[in-house]
């Protein structure tokens, strides 16, 4: 193979955008098969082990059944920190990191206890522990397997996270009491399967991804009668939703009691996250 990069962008070019297939040519070369960035600028590619260009063919291939890269080098990026991921677990996104970003700013430097629903990856809890080494983060998910990538990221990142397996739709009672609560639960109607990517529709999983058209906000429900009962009084509860959804949110928490309700969008002007404060 005497120029990767040629080969990569042959291999992808009437399937990716120019712009994704610049981003993917890197990530192949620099987390695939270990090219220091500086060569790959340098178009340095001379001397590839027969393992490297099988390494490049392999992963050219999973690109070109749409396979997200992600899942192909079993890590990303978010919020400044490594994550492993596996098909357990969503990918991690950059509105996310805006929700931890609104969390960050409206937390003084003082001892709190921080709960995160169907944690995932963790890339929330682990985040905000990572920024808030003062605080006491507790995470759930209903996947075991989700939960053994989150004890994983937790100590590749140094943090300490308590986790548990909980199933937020059938929960009863909790005993303990947090400071903040936040969530990015599912939120993607059955209905806008049609309109998502294939990338995403065939390799991330669906219980982290889709809710029924006649109950879009169930999780959003269960979450905030949890919110009122397990939250300290001026708690605060934040979630990520639906760019859709966001005046059937606010009506949700507006008629179970919360106040201070404030919308945000996101760095691509929809309107994605929410923050609401119990009485």
């Amino acid at each position: 193979m005497q120029n990767p990069k040629k080969y990569i962008q042959g291999e992808l070019e009437n399937l990716y955008s120019e712009g994704e297939i610049n981003s993917l040519t890197r990530l192949i070369l620099e987390k695939g098969v270990g090219i220091p960035f500086a060569d790959i600028l340098a178009c340095k590619f001379n001397n590839l082990s027969d393992a490297q260009v099988l390494q490049i063919v392999e992963i050219v291939g999973k690109l070109k059944n749409f396979t997200p890269i992600q899942y192909i080098l079993g890590e990303t990026e978010f919020f400044g920190l490594t994550f492993h991921i596996n098909g357990s677990v969503l990918i991690p996104r950059p509105e996310t990191e805006e929700l931890v970003q609104w969390i960050l700013e409206t937390i003084k430097n003082e001892k709190i206890r921080i709960l995160d629903i169907g944690t995932g990856s963790s890339c929330i809890a682990i985040s905000l522990a990572k920024n808030l080494p003062f605080a006491e983060v507790h995470a759930w998910d209903i996947s075991e397997e989700a939960l053994e990538i989150a004890r994983k990221n937790s100590e590749i990142n140094g943090v300490t996270v308590s986790f548990s397996q909980k199933d937020i739709l059938q929960l009863q009672n909790v005993d303990e009491v947090f400071d903040i609560i936040v969530s990015n639960p599912p939120y993607v109607t059955e209905s806008e399967k049609n309109d998502m990517e294939e990338n995403v529709l065939n390799f991330e999983p669906h219980v982290a991804l889709f809710v029924p058209d006649d109950n879009s906000l169930i999780f959003y429900e269960k979450i905030s009668d949890l919110a009122l009962k397990n939250l300290n009084k001026g708690g605060k509860l934040f979630f990520e939703m639906n760019r859709e959804k966001g005046e059937g949110v606010v009506r949700l928490l507006e008629k179970k009691g919360f106040k201070n309700i404030e919308r945000r969008k996101d760095i691509s002007g929809n309107e994605r996250m929410i923050k609401a404060e119990k009485r």
